[in-house]
């Protein structure tokens, strides 16, 4: 799917919210400590990939980020008034519901009019390139059709800080590269903020602009990368000896961080 396909019909550019992460601690039931002593900040419409071995606590990371847990010590503050949307790994869309009620469910929650809530469901919906599958039900989907409707749901509300954690890690390669490639050109268009766990070193690298790279549990950042790649990118990328040089830097710093 085309970056331009993505962006028809256009919607606004919504920007992104600052995020500040000091000091964190989580140690849960049993002594397991899951996060140490992480300090990073986030400027409004960073695209940040938090990288690390599997297990290793990025996902609690992401889950103080957004108020779903809270830390032991330390603190995370998201600028005051942003939006937060968060998508999981696997899709929870509602079998009974067409893609359509799925995507409009938050606007529901939160009393939306029923044309108001569903001109924005079919709007993030194009978004997604699924205008044709709108009445369809989950089961009707594949699995990526699935994700891109739990995308379509998270940016019906506009965020400004999207939060992702490894969404398209049950997915085929290829829809996977697919499925980068439409959440990069959706967050060129509409400016939020982005966290996106992961623990595949060439998706950090083609998706992010920064790239943070996690120890072992308990998470402990190793090291915090800036990568020098150009702003539009295409799967040509993944074959240039630029986009291997930054992959390379992130595998170094993992083996560092195995230490």
């Amino acid at each position: 799917m085309s970056a331009a396909s993505v962006l028809d019909p256009p919607s606004p550019r919504v920007g992104g919210a600052r995020v500040a992460i000091t000091g964190v601690r989580r140690v849960f039931a049993g002594g397991v400590c899951a996060v140490d002593g992480v300090d990073l900040e986030v400027e409004a419409g960073e695209f940040v990939a938090l990288l690390g071995p599997s297990g290793c606590g990025k996902s609690t990371l992401l889950r103080l980020v957004a108020g779903l847990d809270r830390p032991d010590t330390g603190e995370v503050v998201v600028e005051a008034g942003a939006s937060v949307a968060f998508v999981f790994q696997d899709a929870h869309l509602l079998p009974w519901r067409t893609v359509l009620a799925n995507v409009a469910l938050p606007l529901e929650l939160r009393g939306v009019a029923a044309p108001e809530r569903e001109a924005a469901a079919r709007a993030a919906i194009a978004e997604v390139g699924l205008a044709d599958a709108e009445e369809r039900r989950p089961a009707e989907l594949s699995g990526g059709m699935r994700m891109r409707v739990s995308l379509a749901r998270a940016l019906v509300t506009r965020p400004r800080l999207l939060l992702l954690d490894e969404p398209f890690a049950a997915l085929d390669e290829l829809t996977r590269q697919r499925l980068d490639d439409q959440l990069r050109a959706l967050w060129m268009h509409l400016g939020m903020t982005v966290l996106f766990v992961t623990h595949a070193i060439t998706e950090a690298a083609y998706l992010a602009e920064r790239a943070v790279v996690f120890s072992p549990r308990p998470a402990r950042i190793v090291a915090d990368r800036r990568l020098s790649l150009p702003r539009e990118r295409g799967g040509a990328l993944r074959t240039e000896a630029s986009f291997a040089l930054e992959a390379r830097a992130l595998y170094d710093a993992l083996e560092k961080g195995g230490d």
